[in-house]
C-alpha cells in the first residue's frame, strides 16, 4: 500500500518531455512568432478549478541577434493592469533562457517541434505578502498566427492554479 502511494506521488510530480514534440509542425521558432504586436487573451483558475479572474495581454516584441524583449501589458477583468518585461535568449537550437523583475533566478526553456516549455518561480504578490510560486508553462504553435498556451501554478508541490490563454499575431 505505502509502495502504492509513493508510485502515485512520484506520479504527479512527472513532466512531459519536450522532446515528444519534435516532429510536430508548425515547427515553433520564438524570434519568429514574438516579433512585433500580438494581443492574447486568457484566464486564472485557482486550485478548486474555478475562474477567478480573466485578462487581455497586449505584448510588443523585438529581437536582436540571439536576445529577444518581450514588453507584456496585462488588463485583468478585476481592473488591475500588470507590466511585464522579459529578457530572452536563445542558447541553442532548443534551449532558452528568460528573466523578468518578478522571475526569481532564471526561466529555463526547452523548444522542439510546435511547442515550448518554460519552467521558472515567479515572485507573485498576494494580500500584501509576495510568494514565490512555481510555473510549468508549455506553448504550443498552433499556426502561424496562433499559440495556445497553458501554465500550472504551484508552491511547495501543490497546485494552486492554472492559467489557459491564447495568442494570436496582428
Amino acid at each position: 500500500m505505502i509502495s502504492m502511494i509513493v508510485a502515485l506521488a512520484l506520479a504527479g510530480c512527472a513532466s512531459v518531455d519536450p522532446e515528444v514534440y519534435s516532429r510536430e509542425t508548425p515547427v515553433l521558432d520564438l524570434a519568429r512568432y514574438f516579433n512585433g504586436t500580438l494581443v492574447g487573451h486568457g484566464m486564472f483558475k485557482g486550485r478548486s478549478g474555478k475562474v477567478e479572474r480573466r485578462f487581455v495581454v497586449t505584448i510588443d516584441a523585438q529581437w536582436k541577434g540571439n536576445v529577444g524583449t518581450l514588453d507584456e501589458r496585462f488588463e485583468w477583468s478585476d481592473g488591475e493592469k500588470q507590466r511585464r518585461v522579459w529578457t530572452i535568449t536563445k542558447i541553442d537550437d532548443n534551449t532558452y533562457t528568460g528573466t523578468a523583475d518578478d522571475v526569481v533566478g532564471v526561466a529555463q526553456g526547452k523548444a522542439y517541434g510546435n511547442a515550448l516549455n518554460w519552467t521558472y518561480t515567479l515572485a507573485l504578490p498576494v494580500s500584501g505578502r509576495t510568494w514565490h510560486v512555481q510555473f510549468d508553462d508549455w506553448m504550443y504553435l498552433i499556426d502561424e498566427r496562433v499559440m495556445l498556451n497553458t501554465a500550472v501554478i504551484s508552491k511547495w508541490g501543490v497546485q494552486v492554479g492554472q492559467l489557459t490563454l491564447s495568442f494570436a499575431r496582428k
